[in-house]
């Protein structure tokens, strides 16, 4: 049996054959979404797809993207906010 923190099914069971014939399970994480823009949806470019653990370890250069509203809004969407921020002065 497994050990408690293995038995969960948010981990996938990937199947093995070790160099001696000998078959096992290996328990791996499953692989989160990409971050998305907060107003269209779409995957902001730029950004690392990686776990929340392993993102935790990156600098803060790479877990944003250098422009306004870096990690929220992809270029199309900070574009048509900006135009419309500049209408309304």
């Amino acid at each position: 049996m497994p050990r408690p923190s293995l038995r969960t099914r948010s981990k996938k069971r990937v199947h093995k054959t070790l160099p001696g014939g000998k078959k096992t399970i290996h328990y791996k994480r499953g692989v989160s979404s990409s971050p998305h823009c907060h107003l269209c949806g779409r995957p902001i470019g730029g950004i690392p797809h990686l776990s929340p653990s392993e993102t935790r370890k990156l600098d803060r250069t790479k877990k944003r993207v250098c422009r306004p509203y870096g990690g929220q809004l992809c270029p199309d969407c900070l574009k048509k906010a900006l135009k419309q921020a500049a209408r309304t002065l």
